[in-house]
């Protein structure tokens, strides 16, 4: 039995999130049926990492088994059985014990905000049209990589051994359409972007100061973030496996 890669992209604003779920249409459940036609045969996928409802991928994995050859076909045939906003980019053979989800080392995602209305950014950006200090929303944003423990940011009940988390890099930039943070890590705690990105603004509009930040991310509590901004405006960027990873075949 051979083990896969499936690498995919998505716009996720109708779906109920990646993984699959009972009475609900997710990313994985239209792409297991997807393979099931195709396939002919029941394909179970394992994903990388879960992305809530209405938050989009431009890169993300599963992983399946298979006791026959795939080919360059296969990608072609796939994406003719997908609706237009799920795409398969690529199909990997991979050692037999790889796992898309626990080999992973790091994720990158990003949150865009647009400072005018765009008809064409309304499902893929947060339209946010106050002013923002840059410098500011980067002392904070900076200051998160001096933290392990994210409990400030992780949505109430969610079933976690920790909440520590490795932030590698975090930093706002300004872009044509406004601006936008990005931010690498090992892993992400349930609402841990947006929780960030909620309590960053406040810190850009000026209503809590980079003491009152620290304070928050310290309290390890999530009332005191700010979770509001919509899962529109949050893309999951990059799933990173050590170097020479997909050439171990």
């Amino acid at each position: 039995m051979a083990r896969y890669f499936l690498e995919v992209k998505y716009k996720g604003t109708a779906y109920s999130g990646f993984q699959g779920q009972h009475n609900a249409v997710t990313v994985q459940s239209v792409l297991e049926d997807a393979m099931t036609v195709y396939f002919r045969r029941n394909i179970e996928l394992t994903g990388s990492s879960r992305t809530d409802a209405g938050v989009h991928a431009l890169q993300n994995y599963f992983h399946f088994d298979w006791d026959k050859s795939v080919t360059e076909k296969s990608i072609y045939n796939l994406n003719a059985l997908l609706p237009r906003d799920i795409a398969v980019v690529s199909l990997c053979r991979v050692k037999e014990d790889a796992h898309c989800r626990f080999d992973a080392v790091s994720r990158e995602y990003a949150y865009y905000l647009c400072n005018k209305k765009d008809p064409f950014l309304h499902d893929r950006a947060w339209f946010y049209p106050f002013p923002l200090n840059r410098e500011m929303l980067n002392r904070v944003a900076s200051m998160v990589t001096e933290y392990e423990d994210f409990t400030s940011f992780s949505k109430r009940n969610t079933q976690v051994k920790t909440f520590r988390c490795n932030i590698e890099a975090s930093c706002w930039s300004e872009e044509d359409t406004g601006m936008v943070y990005r931010v690498r890590s090992n892993r992400f705690l349930r609402g841990m972007v947006k929780g960030l990105v909620g309590t960053m603004l406040q810190a850009g509009r000026g209503k809590i100061d980079d003491s009152d930040f620290r304070t928050i991310v310290e309290k390890r509590d999530c009332m005191y973030a700010d979770f509001t901004p919509p899962s529109h405006g949050l893309f999951l960027c990059g799933v990173n496996y050590p170097p020479g990873y997909f050439e171990q075949e």
